[in-house]
């Protein structure tokens, strides 16, 4: 599966999921650690638990297995990585908190479809 295909369905299921504010992030000019980030808000830590669940379910029903998952425990901020892309599932408090769009300034990109 190619990056833009992986970027465009974890972006769908955060969405189908009524993930808010989703922010995708280019950051290949930036760093070599990932190619796009996924910025996802959750009302609550259930709700941050179940937008990361359909990301990962959906990414299975495709054969894509994340190689990691840190977070899931206090569902505060939880990190899904599937290498090209990362993924990051937060409440509003913590995703204000950290500011991540901040600190990848310039590299923020309108996702082609998203459920806001």
């Amino acid at each position: 599966m190619k990056t833009d295909q992986l970027l465009q369905l974890i972006v769908d299921s955060v969405g189908d999921a009524k993930g808010r504010n989703i922010s995708v992030l280019d950051v290949r000019e930036i760093t070599y650690v990932t190619d796009y980030m996924v910025i996802v808000s959750g009302t609550s830590s259930r709700h941050v638990k179940a937008i990361m669940k359909n990301v990962v379910s959906s990414l299975a029903d495709n054969r894509r297995k994340p190689s990691g998952i840190e977070g899931e425990q206090f569902a505060q901020w939880i990190l899904v990585d599937y290498g090209d892309v990362v993924v990051h599932v937060m409440d509003a408090a913590t995703r204000e908190f950290y500011n991540l769009e901040s600190l990848w300034k310039g590299s923020l990109k309108e996702p082609e479809s998203a459920g806001k």
